[in-house]
């Protein structure tokens, strides 16, 4: 019993002009695989593939032994034995043992399309593109997964998605050993070893690693946008974007995240969404190990390691890492600004930062942190404030290997190293390491002093010199060392007190390698070796080591005398003073010497009796 059938051949009279004109240009098929959904118009053609089931070669080379299906195939091997091809192409002169293969070939040369789609027209050189095209207007779908059932328009494409279930990765790179289902993305994955860039940029001189990418970067000069909505006529420059932009026509969200419900109608985003739940972070630097969720932020990333900066401004010639950088440094030029605050109609160079402005109007803080419940109007911010739960600090000094939460501190730390002090004052030409130090800086010239204490109405020229100030009224004392407990109203403070706990000394002489707990102890010590006394009396002229000695002397010649006694009324003009004489009052006597026990006042008198011990 034969194991194929043959269809009926007849068709409804009422089909439609184009279905019908479809049918005209395919020979029907009316000879059906019962086996696999295979379908053909020639009795021979489907008993040639009804061998490919039976397993039946019936026709061998008697050179070498492989067998073959059918008897053209086995002519076509011969002629590999005796290396001849006897058809050459007369252009070039290419040569093939298959005259079909010539005639193909020469459509190449000649530009020929002979074979044209009776729907939309598009013209192939080659009649299997042409039939495989038409499975676009059919939804024809005939190779199927047999695993899965997936269906599938090509049999490669159905082939590739096999090694889904296999697991099959047959392309392996000899540097890494990563591997991969298909030649091309190995062939791809090489270039990341080679940083081979050979696709150049005609106009700009870009270089990209692959072709597609190239000619998708040439329509940023060209401005062309080939694919198109058919619903609202926009059009785009990738074919990707307008497939997202349709579905938003069709409230079309496929792709769904199963542990928030949230939805996307791009499958791309939704795997970047999911990371943000699982943590993944499957882009990794090969330089420092950093790693990332996102591939276009591994990419960025790099450009710190390379220096590279791919867009330059066409008017001053300045480049840039990053396209939104130089987008918005070009409207520096133009002083455009398109985007108004619809509040107070202030205009801004970008998108963002007006959105971000707006939010100082509505008080809108869509970014909350989801373990203490704080909320921020920035995403960044909220990046920032959730390193405070993990301790997480990804930035880190190259030099001292010191880790910051934020990139923005560790390279004000970089300039401790560097000695770089970018920020110069424009009246004296004073520089310094940080910009608001400059500002408040200035305003010792202006004498501003923009913010108040609303308890005594002292003006301050920074907000956190306010801020400390406050507390001296409310007691505040927000910063508290986890060892002991003391609490401290100024988180510097804090942090030289924990010091003392840790015996760190993190600030050494470069002349005797001594080393202090703060900074100002070892710049004040440094002035011992170097001899200098930056502070000088106005009217003597007497130089000083340290600015409170100044202060001290001050008063010889102006008769103040801040410090006063409150059981007798004496006043002195230094504070060791005032605390020696009221010692006469309490008869105390808090120097002891450890040999006789006697006790004394003053620390200079037990140095004087600790002599008469030695005998000096």
């Amino acid at each position: 019993m034969e194991k194929y059938e043959k269809t009926n051949s007849k068709t409804s009279s009422n089909i439609s002009a184009s279905e019908r004109k479809l049918k005209d240009d395919i020979k029907e098929k009316q000879y059906s695989c019962k086996t696999c959904d295979f379908s053909c118009s020639k009795k021979s053609n489907m008993l040639n593939h009804m061998q490919i089931h039976a397993g039946e070669k019936p026709y061998s080379c008697e050179i070498c032994g492989n067998s073959y299906t059918m008897k053209q195939t086995m002519l076509r091997h011969m002629r590999i034995h005796f290396a001849n091809n006897p058809y050459s192409c007369e252009i070039c002169g290419r040569s093939s043992s298959i005259k079909s293969d010539i005639v193909k070939h020469m459509r190449t040369h000649t530009g020929e399309k002979p074979y044209s789609c009776g729907i939309c027209s598009s013209s192939f050189s080659i009649k299997s593109n042409m039939l495989t095209h038409m499975r676009i207007h059919t939804g024809e779908k005939p190779y199927n997964c047999n695993v899965c059932g997936s269906s599938f328009t090509l049999k490669q494409t159905m082939l590739r998605h096999m090694q889904i279930h296999s697991g099959e990765k047959p392309y392996s790179c000899e540097v890494c050993k990563s591997s991969f289902t298909q030649k091309p993305h190995l062939l791809r994955h090489l270039k990341t070893h080679s940083r081979e860039k050979p696709f150049v940029c005609d106009i700009c001189g870009s270089c990209f690693s692959r072709n597609d990418h190239m000619l998708k970067h040439m329509r940023t000069h060209t401005g062309e946008r080939p694919y198109s909505c058919n619903v609202c006529g926009s059009s785009f420059t990738q074919k990707t974007d307008m497939v997202r932009h349709r579905r938003t026509h069709f409230a079309d969200n496929p792709y769904s995240c199963k542990i928030c419900s949230c939805s996307s109608s791009s499958k791309s985003d939704m795997l970047k969404h999911m990371r943000t739940h699982t943590g993944e972070k499957p882009y990794s630097c090969e330089i420092c190990g950093s790693a990332f969720s996102e591939k276009s932020n591994m990419v960025k990333h790099m450009r710190i390691h390379t220096g590279e900066k791919p867009y330059s401004c066409q008017q001053c010639d300045a480049s840039f890492t990053l396209k939104q950088t130089m987008l918005q440094h070009m409207q520096t030029h133009t002083e455009d600004k398109p985007y108004s605050c619809d509040f107070c109609k202030y205009n801004f160079t970008n998108e963002n930062e007006m959105v971000h402005h707006r939010r100082t109007h509505t008080q809108e803080k869509p970014y909350s942190c989801e373990i203490c419940g704080s909320t921020f109007s920035k995403k960044s911010n909220l990046t920032k404030h959730i390193r405070i739960h993990t301790g997480e600090k990804p930035y880190s000094c190259e030099i001292c290997g010191s880790a910051f939460s934020q990139k923005f501190n560790m390279l004000k730390h970089m300039r401790v190293h560097t000695g770089e002090k970018p920020y110069s004052c424009e009246i004296c030409g004073s520089s310094f390491t940080l910009k608001q130090t400059l500002l408040r800086h200035i305003q010792t010239h202006t004498g501003v002093k923009p913010y108040s204490c609303d308890f005594c109405k002292s003006t301050f020229t920074s907000k956190t010199e306010m801020d400390c100030h406050r507390r001296t009224h409310t007691g505040e004392k927000p910063y508290s060392c986890e060892i002991c407990g003391s609490s401290f109203s100024i988180k510097s403070n804090m942090v030289k007190h924990i010091r003392i706990h840790t015996k760190e000394k993190p600030y050494s002489c470069e002349v005797c390698g001594s080393s202090f707990t703060l900074k100002n102890a070892m710049l004040r010590h440094m002035r011992t070796h170097t001899g200098e006394k930056p502070y000088s009396c106005d009217v003597c002229a007497s130089s000083f080591t340290q600015k409170h000695h100044l202060l001290r002397h001050m008063r010889t010649h102006t008769g103040e005398k801040p410090y006063s006694c409150e059981i007798c009324g004496l006043s002195f003009t230094r504070k060791d003073h005032i605390l020696q004489h009221i010692q006469k009052h309490t008869g105390e006597k808090k120097y002891s010497c450890e040999l006789c026990g006697s006790s004394f006042k003053q620390n200079k008198t037990l140095l004087q009796h600790m002599r008469t011990h030695l005998n000096v």
